[in-house]
């Protein structure tokens, strides 16, 4: 599966109107999902048709154009990746470019269900940090966000990572209610096993059968909580997204807030991210982007670099937006946008 081409190493980079490279592509490999956490998706979700989804040679060749065009770390999301049927085989193909240098970094955002079985391939696979989702420790409160999980195989999963070699970035949507009061002890928690841990606002996408604002939280008012008693240093430290970092002194570890709602991250971002249906959305706020499948579907040579394919990739980047207009006090009108976080990719 390898749709490379003759080299185009001499193309320009991508950069937007307000002139910021887009180096980092989020690429959705399935809209289904093994858990319906609250926060992302509806309980009864719909679930698109295999004819609308790109098949592992599309994805492939559509990262592979990224990639030509100047992108420098490609993120694997869903939905969940691991239950798409051949994943390995795309991230297999897809190291060729880590290999060749071409790409720096290739990672997954995963829930964590399906890594006991899949960690020590994507190791191998040259896969070096991954971020997986766990919003509690506590068995009940986490079934409870997940609609079903068992926290029991998400802890397998980090255990088969850390043994495979890999870093782990946790992923936690700070939600009122559920996880509010426990966050220090998540963070203790993922600083004492050796990882990182991101907090996450809750953002407005998508019909989830309830008000997003019974769950808000506010991670300016968390920040304070955790500066009563621990010490916070701010960090220059970025990974390639919208997370801003700090230190804590008496864990070590590193604490990232990523703040939609409440503090714009807007004006550095480099990213955009591509559904597995192929549509490409320029901001994660906004719905205007691009149809790239029917330029893959419509290329008559999948060997030669597919011009058409990056030409409306490099049309889209010239209309790629400011920002996004998220505000807490929106959350309560229904979401910003139709589409769920699990279809924009994670």
């Amino acid at each position: 599966m390898s749709f490379d081409g003759p080299s185009a190493l001499a193309a320009p980079p991508l950069v937007d109107p307000f002139g910021r490279s887009v180096t980092y592509v989020r690429v959705s490999v399935t809209d289904r999902c093994d858990l319906r956490c609250a926060y992302c998706m509806a309980e009864h979700m719909s679930f698109l048709p295999k004819r609308d989804i790109l098949s592992l040679e599309e994805l492939d060749r559509l990262c592979t154009a990224f990639i030509r065009l100047g992108t420098t770390k490609i993120r694997l999301t869903g939905g969940e990746p691991l239950v798409r049927k051949g994943f390995m085989d795309l991230v297999s193909s897809l190291s060729r470019h880590l290999r060749s240098g071409a790409l720096k970094e290739l990672t997954i955002t995963t829930n964590g269900v399906q890594l006991e079985a899949y960690a020590e391939g994507l190791a191998r696979a040259g896969i070096r940090r991954i971020n997986v989702s766990v919003d509690s420790l506590d068995p009940d409160i986490f079934s409870a966000v997940t609609r079903g999980g068992d926290l029991k195989r998400v802890l397998s999963g980090l255990k088969a990572a850390k043994a495979a070699g890999l870093a782990v970035k946790i992923n936690t949507v700070a939600l009122k209610g559920w996880n509010e009061e426990t966050l220090p002890d998540l963070i203790a928690w993922a600083h004492a096993e050796g990882f990182a841990i991101t907090l996450i606002e809750t953002m407005p996408l998508g019909e989830v059968e309830e008000d997003r604002t019974d769950r808000f939280v506010s991670l300016r008012a968390v920040r304070e909580r955790l500066e009563s008693f621990w010490r916070l240093e701010d960090l220059a430290l970025r990974t390639g997204g919208p997370a801003r970092y700090v230190r804590i002194a008496e864990t070590g570890g590193l604490l990232g807030f990523i703040t939609p709602l409440t503090h714009s991250f807007c004006e550095s971002c480099n990213r955009v991210r591509v559904t597995c249906t192929g549509k490409l959305y320029l901001c994660l706020g906004q719905d205007d982007g691009a149809d790239l499948r029917a330029a893959l579907r419509g290329a008559a040579d999948d060997t030669a670099p597919d011009t058409a394919l990056d030409a409306i990739i490099r049309e889209a980047i010239s209309r790629k937006p400011k920002g996004h207009d998220f505000a807490p006090e929106r959350l309560s009108t229904g979401p910003a946008l139709a589409r769920h976080m699990s279809m924009t990719g994670g």
